[in-house]
């Protein structure tokens, strides 16, 4: 009754607010920002959506009284984009689940613009320092090419607030770009734009080994509309692209410092068995695939006769069947230690993108290459993409059309990381020509004679702290 005489007042809107909340691993976090958003009076429901979290994210959520949805796609953008499909009321509030100080009437203060019809797009500001990407990437690229957004001073903030048939016209970039591609085309539509300060905030900062992806998607998400908007011609382009390159460089040299890394292969070395074979047995097609190692030794072949077992199995039970797979007790404590002795630390796999990326989740480390699975419909289609850091090129140094050596390589490069300074641990056949590659070769818990023989170090444990001998 007091909410009814407040609305008759005009003191609540009569149409609530729909909050939609993107995540991924923020167990310690989203509860909060979840009650937070209940508490509220302009808001009629609240909405996560799980980027597939290795942590009790989705529990945290659903235990707070959020709607939680699995993302049926990995990025922020398709959770985005996904939450606002699932929302049933016209105006939506998107909230950050990892921070923990937010004010009590966030809610109230983005949306209410909206709801007054005082602007289209609602973004908030607040008092936290700007990071570096922000500063050394977004703020100087707006500056150039979309100078009446240049004065925004959280143009990378995800605390928005708009009509969702307004949204729907918008590109929902799919990586790092999603903040700042929206703000772009809201502002290319003619939208009003209001900036709504929220206090202070305080979120985690990116970890150093995003900053660079960060930078080259956030960048990508700016040139492609000033391409789309006819700002640039090709030379100009090319000058600009110059400059961004000079602004990423700068981001790299802060990190310079970290010059070393390890490689892990996942399946019986990071995993105590294989994610395939334990599919096989829990779906029902091992059969099918022993006859295929059996029959087919072309690795191209064999990997796109696999991945065919696996279509219609829907992506919740995948993730299940990976949540439920034996990790080598040390893992997460090793490589947590590699981390701070100045390590990137990766994983990679012959085995799916999906899978490998839970398990770097689970175990701390910064990235995994694997083979891409295609899901749609959160199902997978049986179709898998082997990406070309695993495929044969003039640096090779084998004859395999596909092999983990070749990502040794692009790793390389990409990092600036000597081979030399580079630690690989695997544990078959499959695993020799990255562990003789690499400076320092791991033969973990290997039956493979090869294997043992040209590694330079053969651990016979299911421990990896003997790895730490070489790091100290």
């Amino acid at each position: 009754m007091l909410n009814r005489f407040f609305e008759w007042l005009g003191l609540l809107p009569r149409r609530k607010v729909s909050v939609v909340i993107p995540v991924l691993n923020e167990e310690k976090t989203v509860g909060k920002v979840v009650r937070l958003a209940k508490k509220s009076p302009w808001v009629g429901e609240v909405i996560v959506v799980d980027d597939n979290s290795a942590d009790s994210t989705f529990a945290e959520a659903e235990k707070s009284g959020a709607k939680v949805l699995k993302s049926a796609v990995l990025g922020k953008g398709y959770s985005m984009w996904e939450g606002m499909n699932a929302s049933k009321n016209d105006i939506l509030v998107f909230l950050d689940g990892d921070i923990g100080n937010y004010e009590a009437d966030i809610v109230s203060k983005l949306a209410e613009p909206i709801l007054r019809d005082r602007c289209d797009f609602a973004k908030a500001t607040f008092s936290r320092e700007a990071g570096r990407v922000t500063e050394l990437v977004a703020k100087p690229l707006l500056s150039i090419l979309f100078p009446d957004l240049a004065g925004y001073a959280q143009p990378l903030s995800g605390m928005i607030a708009a009509k969702k048939e307004f949204l729907k016209g918008l590109k929902f970039e799919n990586d790092y770009g999603v903040d700042i591609g929206i703000l772009i085309d809201a502002h290319n539509r003619g939208a009003r734009i209001l900036e709504i300060e929220v206090g202070r905030i305080d979120n985690k900062s990116k970890p150093w080994q995003a900053l660079g992806k960060m930078s080259r998607e956030v960048s990508k998400a700016i040139l492609k509309r000033a391409e789309i908007q006819k700002i640039l011609s090709l030379d100009e382009l090319e000058t600009i692209n110059v400059i961004r390159d000079e602004m990423e460089d700068s981001i790299t040299d802060s990190i310079k410092h970290l010059h070393k890394m390890a490689i892990f292969d996942m399946d019986d070395t990071l995993l105590m068995e294989r994610f395939i074979n334990a599919a096989a047995d829990r779906f029902g097609f091992r059969d099918k695939l022993e006859d295929i190692r059996s029959k087919t030794s072309e690795t191209y072949v064999a990997t796109k006769m696999i991945a065919a077992l696996l279509k219609d199995v829907k992506l919740e039970d995948l993730l299940a069947l990976a949540d439920g797979l034996k990790i080598v007790p040390d893992a997460a404590e090793v490589i947590k230690t590699l981390k701070s002795r100045g390590f990137v630390v990766g994983i990679v796999s012959d085995s799916y993108d999906l899978i490998a990326d839970f398990i770097r989740n689970k175990v701390g480390a910064d990235f995994a290459l694997a083979n891409h699975l295609e899901v749609k419909n959160r199902a997978v289609t049986g179709e898998v993409r082997i990406p070309s850091y695993f495929v044969q090129s003039e640096q090779s140094p084998c004859s395999h059309p596909v092999c983990k050596v070749n990502a040794l390589f692009h790793l390389a490069e990409k990092y600036d990381i000597k081979l030399s300074d580079m630690i690989a641990v695997g544990d078959s056949v499959y695993d020799v020509c990255i562990v003789r590659a690499a400076g320092i070769g791991v033969a973990f818990c290997s039956t493979n004679g090869l294997l043992n023989a040209v590694a330079d170090k053969v651990i016979t444990t299911k421990s990896f702290r003997e790895i730490l001998e070489f790091t100290d």
